[in-house]
């Protein structure tokens, strides 16, 4: 409508869809100051927003503490220090298996099984066998860190936890890889903490989508003399310019190893790091986050493979390529994640836990 001054309050209507820029120079100053109000309120919905999501951290550490009875128990039962009851093993499925045999075939495998142990009377596999291996090996994330090295000494991880930040504290969570006495190194447990931040950035508040992780902090790992898989001896002849004699120098280089895990890179004191080393950093944040938020809580339907094929169900399925031109030209397909941006920089490891 026409206001007093005869002008028009809205903007001309164009061909084309105007930039974010230029639509805010068209609109009338009276408009423009309206928009830097919202703005303001904006800005403050993020900072409720971040109080949302600490108050939800402090909800997952409560809870946290109602589900580690479990998975003590859970614990107890890989590692073979508890045998669970009857009652405990029964599951539905077992049950339709067995009312599907037929009885003589029943009575035969009673039969077959008993000359077996006539046979061998040693004593069945305690617990069960290589547990988190077993989950490392099937897990694509985790067998693209897996080393042949690695495999020998993960058979001695009993169990894997997460630990949060206590109240009032930095947010942060705590990945404990707990071992048993092994040949490989001292330690009782490896750590790996994630340090989180939820609150808008100053420099740039509307980015905020609730709290990421900004830093991680490994751990010293007391290894036994010789027995350190993330380092190998080369050896390199050289020879002299002058006498043309040739000695042979032996080094020690950094070895591919799941537990180079527990020594993140670290960032230049300037803070900036190369695109190599951001994507590296920002995969392990994303492993960090895969430990807590699927394997630590859903570790048995890895082992059993339940939880890959829920996985599986949400890919994205591979597109022929006439189709991805296709969808590319009419604009249907889906803005992907930005990557995460770690900028700070990197602590010095810390040191283990020992019993």
């Amino acid at each position: 409508m026409p206001n007093p001054g005869g002008q028009m309050d809205r903007p001309p209507v164009v061909d084309i869809i105007p930039s974010l820029h230029t639509m805010e120079i068209i609109l009338p100053k009276a408009v423009r100051r309206r928009i830097n109000a919202l703005r303001k309120l904006q800005v403050q919905c993020a900072h409720i927003e971040a109080k949302f999501y600490e108050e939800v951290h402090e909800l997952e550490r409560k809870y946290a503490a109602l589900y580690q009875p479990l998975f003590d128990k859970r614990r107890d039962v890989v590692s073979g220090a508890v045998e669970p009851t009857d009652e405990e093993c029964e599951w539905p499925s077992d049950k339709d298996e067995e009312e599907e045999l037929a009885e003589e075939v029943k009575e035969k495998a009673s039969i077959e099984d008993a000359k077996k142990e006539e046979a061998t009377p040693e004593e069945g596999p305690k617990g069960i066998p290589e547990f988190w291996l077993a989950i490392f090996k099937s897990v694509d994330m985790l067998s693209d860190m897996l080393q042949e090295h690695d495999e020998p000494i993960l058979k001695h991880l009993k169990d894997i936890q997460v630990k949060f930040s206590e109240p009032g504290q930095p947010m942060s969570f705590t990945l404990e890889f707990h071992f048993e006495p092994n040949g490989y190194f001292n330690n009782a447990v490896l750590t790996k903490v994630y340090k989180m931040k939820s609150e808008p950035d100053a420099s740039d508040p509307f980015s905020f989508e609730g709290p990421e992780i900004i830093d991680c902090e490994g751990c010293q790992i007391d290894w036994h003399k010789g027995k350190d898989v993330t380092v190998k001896t080369i050896k390199k002849k050289q020879k002299h310019k002058g006498r043309g004699t040739i000695r042979t120098v032996t080094k020690q280089v950094s070895n591919d190893s799941f537990f180079n895990f527990f020594n993140p890179i670290k960032a230049p004191p300037n803070g900036e790091l190369d695109e190599d080393s951001e994507l590296t950093l920002a995969t392990d944040f994303e492993i960090g986050h895969f430990f807590r938020e699927r394997i630590v809580p859903r570790a048995v339907l890895y082992f059993t493979g339940e939880a890959l094929e829920d996985d599986e169900s949400f890919e994205e399925e591979e597109l022929e390529e006439g189709d991805e031109e296709e969808q590319d030209e009419d604009g249907d397909e889906d803005d992907e994640e930005g990557d995460l941006d770690p900028k700070k920089e990197q602590p010095p490891p810390a040191e283990c836990k020992q019993q």
